[in-house]
């Protein structure tokens, strides 16, 4: 890892530990979930950065892949657990992090549970750890709070304009004997859950990312196309972010999707729920390895 390749994943922390210490703060039943997502990425805009990825918001048994849409008209009750879920790249470095929230307070030990794995996962890491310990670690400390961990998502390494590189990070242990390699980044995500312990995809998807630029008919989609190659490259991008930037119609940009999708240009990330519908805490930071240090872009206080 050079210099500036550094120096740009440092900026991208450094906002990125603003915006999560600013919405734990500030998020509060009541607000709209759109608001609460807009906030934080123009924030992030603010500070001299860009979304990696559309902030997630996910509530109770939904572990992963939620935003608002354009159109969302959803609210956080005092009864919610919240998972925020951001991330910040700069010239293309990613960090990216996220925290939970429980307002009522009743479920404090699921969310220590995920805040915990983190904690003793990140005391694995170095140069030369096999990936498959920071596995068994998570899983470990999740079992002895009395819950399960999500097996089916995992952390995962992070390339220059690509939120999901490999390796993945595992949240369970896995006989893979692979090792932490100097000059890497990474997020370790562990999720905790009452539940089954894995998730399966939901039929709403508002979060979506290039797949295959390909001639299409629909000049809706045409447009969409060459704005989302573009601006996002191959970063993730939100459906109200079209909505918002290319000022097009509600109708012709769901058209226009439709076709995007069949024509395998673009790729949806439906949302992931709670395989029994049980209740899901995630708790995620990133790590990089330069030289000898482990630097934790973004630190959770509680």
């Amino acid at each position: 890892m050079d210099e500036k390749e550094l120096e740009n994943y440092l900026k991208a922390g450094k906002i990125l530990q603003k915006v999560l210490d600013f919405a734990r703060k500030s998020v509060k039943p009541g607000q709209k979930l759109l608001e609460i997502a807009e906030n934080a990425e123009k924030q992030i805009i603010d500070l001299g950065g860009k979304p990696a990825f559309p902030v997630n918001l996910s509530i109770g048994n939904n572990a992963a892949h939620f935003t608002p849409s354009a159109e969302e008209e959803g609210v956080v009750s005092e009864e919610d657990v919240l998972k925020f879920d951001a991330g910040v790249h700069v010239n293309g470095y990613i960090a990216d992090a996220a925290f939970t929230l429980d307002f009522s307070g009743k479920h404090q030990k699921m969310l220590d549970a995920s805040r915990k794995a983190l904690e003793t996962a990140i005391e694995k890491v170095k140069v030369g750890a096999r990936i498959g310990s920071i596995g068994e670690e998570i899983e470990k400390t999740i079992h002895s709070y009395g819950f399960n961990p999500i097996q089916n998502l995992c952390g995962h390494s992070l390339g220059k304009f690509d939120v999901h590189a490999s390796p993945e990070m595992p949240n369970i242990a896995k006989k893979d004997s692979r090792v932490l390699e100097e000059g890497t980044a990474f997020a370790i995500e562990p999720f905790a859950t009452d539940g089954e312990g894995y998730v399966r995809e939901a039929m709403q998807s508002e979060i979506f990312s290039l797949e295959e630029p390909k001639p299409v008919r629909n000049p809706a989609a045409r447009k969409i196309l060459n704005f989302v190659s573009e601006k996002y490259e191959t970063l993730p991008f939100a459906g109200r972010w079209i909505a918002k930037e290319l000022k097009v119609s509600e109708f012709q940009r769901k058209i226009a999707m439709r076709e995007l999708l069949q024509q395998k240009c673009i790729h949806s990330y439906p949302v992931l729920h709670e395989a029994s519908g049980r209740l899901v805490t995630q708790a995620e930071t990133t790590i990089l390895l330069s030289g000898k240090d482990v630097i934790v872009l973004v630190k959770h206080e509680y």
